[in-house]
């Protein structure tokens, strides 16, 4: 190992001993792995002059960002590289007759974000950890409350530089915005969570940044009636920026860790919206929308009315997972459902929290059927712990399926959701993605045994 001093320019950028215990897992801090080497490279040549070395010696390489992931796939294994791409953290270039900003993979979300707007941009993708780096949202295709009217990172990806195992470094896609120029190699590398290739260096496309923003907590009697007004908000012809449902049970969780209080406290779930446009296209889509929900039988519609408080209700909303582990253990899940099957889904969740006794709280973003659960440890002790939230995760996961859903809507499938992803997941759809890893790394250096790997 005493190689990539060679390798890397500065020699305080290799770690070969005393490796910190942060990086050797994610943000959850539960899954220990192993490493021989940390490293942390600036440019694009010292990424490719890693992964040959790695290459030539058949040693896993672990990429990693900000570390912020949440279901394992940052978790080194066996004696090899950590590739740490936080300090390539530059904004290259804003190129406002294209609409596109090039940045490189540890340009941390909200950095981008703040940049892009004092210019007058827009980078929609806002997924809840703004201290992600871009090159973590793109390799799990984050998405966040906004994508029910923006979609998801990966509609936003223009192009990539990306270097496979072996150090080849392949330029993906441009600034066009059309191409039917062969296979989409570009799109392979979104959400492939670091196992076919590191990305070090992205082109992002943007928008015109909104004149304005107002968000409403919209309050019902019971979850089913909150959550069957969605399709009729979607239907209206206006344009939610986020459509997002939280049960009273679960906004009572948030009010006592942040001691904010949520409106309508007698209400028992509530829709929490968010307009963007011009001030004329968010007064019509309000309307609009009070007058649908009205019929759909809210009880009352209290639109927000200052900053602060817009601020102070969607803090409440942000930090509910932040409310759950100040409790007690949790484990996150953000599967995903058809939009019509949410309510139901969410019930099922409710049945085997009575029927077990494993508290799951569940909230998320109603517009596009991502629920989350944290599904809470309370006073198991570990081998029960284990055993329960495994069994639990299986009926959870099966019933997803049953209803038409997915394993993961943005987190990725990494080591905590890989036995339910692998368990309802064709065997010919696993075989072609595990073909796709072996023509690009045929020698499975790059985060082996992660997601649909074996």
């Amino acid at each position: 190992m005493e190689e990539l001093y060679r390798l890397v320019a500065d020699p305080e950028r290799v770690v070969l001993s005393g490796i910190e215990e942060k990086y050797l897992s994610d943000t959850l801090g539960r899954r220990k792995g192993t490493a021989a080497a940390l490293v942390f490279p600036i440019s694009t040549e010292e990424v490719s002059a890693v992964l040959r070395f790695a290459w030539e010696r058949r040693l896993p390489v672990t990429p990693r960002g900000a570390g912020t992931n949440l279901v394992g796939s940052t978790v080194p294994e066996g004696q090899g590289i950590i590739l740490d791409l936080s300090r390539m953290d530059r904004i290259l270039e804003l190129d406002p007759d294209t609409f596109t900003v090039t940045v490189e993979p540890g340009v941390v979300l909200q950095d981008l974000q703040r940049y892009v707007e004092e210019r007058g941009f827009f980078y929609p993708p806002d997924p809840g950890e703004k201290l992600a780096t871009i090159g973590g949202n793109i390799a799990t295709n984050a998405g966040g409350m906004r994508a029910v009217k923006y979609g998801v990172t990966r509609d936003y990806v223009r192009g990539l530089e990306v270097v496979l195992a072996d150090g080849t470094v392949l330029p993906l896609g441009s600034k066009n915005v059309k191409d039917a120029s062969g296979l989409s190699l570009r799109h392979l590398m979104i959400g492939s969570e670091g196992t076919l290739g590191v990305i070090t260096r992205c082109i992002l496309r943007l928008t015109a940044k909104p004149e304005e923003t107002r968000s409403a907590v919209v309050p019902f009697s019971d979850l089913k009636a909150a959550i069957a007004a969605v399709p009729a908000i979607l239907r209206s012809g206006a344009d939610p920026t986020a459509v997002e449902f939280v049960e009273r049970s679960v906004a009572a969780l948030g009010e006592r860790f942040t001691g904010i209080s949520f409106p309508c406290p007698q209400a028992q779930a509530y829709i929490l919206l968010t307009f963007d446009g011009t001030r004329d296209k968010i007064e019509t889509d309000i309307r609009r929308v009070r007058a649908v929900l009205t019929q759909q039988g809210a009880l009352d519609f209290v639109l927000l009315d200052t900053p602060e408080r817009t601020a102070e209700i969607w803090k409440v909303r942000g930090c509910l997972v932040k409310a759950v582990e100040a409790v007690s253990e949790q484990e996150p899940v953000d599967l995903v459902v058809p939009i019509s099957r949410t309510a139901e889904f969410v019930s099922f969740v409710h049945e085997t929290e009575e029927r077990t006794g494993m508290q799951m709280v569940a909230f998320g973003h109603a517009g596009d059927g991502n629920v989350h659960l944290c599904v809470v440890r309370g006073d198991r002790d570990d081998d029960a712990w284990q055993r329960e939230l495994h069994a639990n995760m299986e009926t959870v996961y099966a019933k997803a399926y049953e209803l038409g859903g997915l394993t993961s809507g943005e987190h990725g499938i990494g080591l905590s959701k890989r036995p339910y992803y692998l368990a309802h997941t064709p065997a010919e759809n696993l075989a072609a993605q595990r073909s796709v890893k072996s023509a690009l790394d045929p020698r499975h250096i790059l985060n082996d045994h992660k997601s649909y790997l074996e």
